[in-house]
């Protein structure tokens, strides 16, 4: 099980989020669902800050494949950090990671399979070096 050093020293973005009262519920803690709402969060507030407006006008990203490990629960007025990192980077493809903290406990981990596509096209197109590049940075 990775700790969170090793999601510091992993992490190229953290996002800080705070949890609402219509993330909660019937059970009392966060949604299962808010984890994929908030993966997304943090992978599109990463791309924001890494990529410029004109890569943003000729590219995007759609996800294929979601993968949610549930730890611990979190709870109304929790304050979470959501920690990302891309793993690898293939043809039209990448894997991205997002580990969610409250202070040092592990409450889950998400990896999301996405594929990069032509704007104009919305068809897959080859990451390249430029975009790679910043994603590994």
């Amino acid at each position: 099980m990775r700790d969170r050093s090793d999601a510091l020293k992993r992490a190229r973005f953290s996002l800080k989020i705070d949890v609402k009262p219509e993330d909660i519920d019937e059970l009392g803690h966060v949604n299962n669902v808010v984890y994929l709402q908030w993966a997304q969060l943090v992978a599109a507030s990463h791309w924001q800050e890494l990529s410029t407006p004109e890569i943003r006008s000729r590219h995007l990203w759609v996800a294929l494949r979601h993968e949610i490990d549930y730890i611990s629960p979190a709870f109304l007025n929790d304050v979470v950090i959501g920690y990302t990192w891309v793993s690898s980077v293939d043809g039209v493809r990448s894997v991205r990671h997002v580990d969610f903290y409250r202070s040092d406990k592990c409450l889950a981990r998400a990896q999301t399979n996405w594929c990069l596509l032509d704007a104009a096209t919305l068809k897959p197109t080859r990451i390249a070096q430029g975009i790679k590049a910043l994603l590994e940075h």
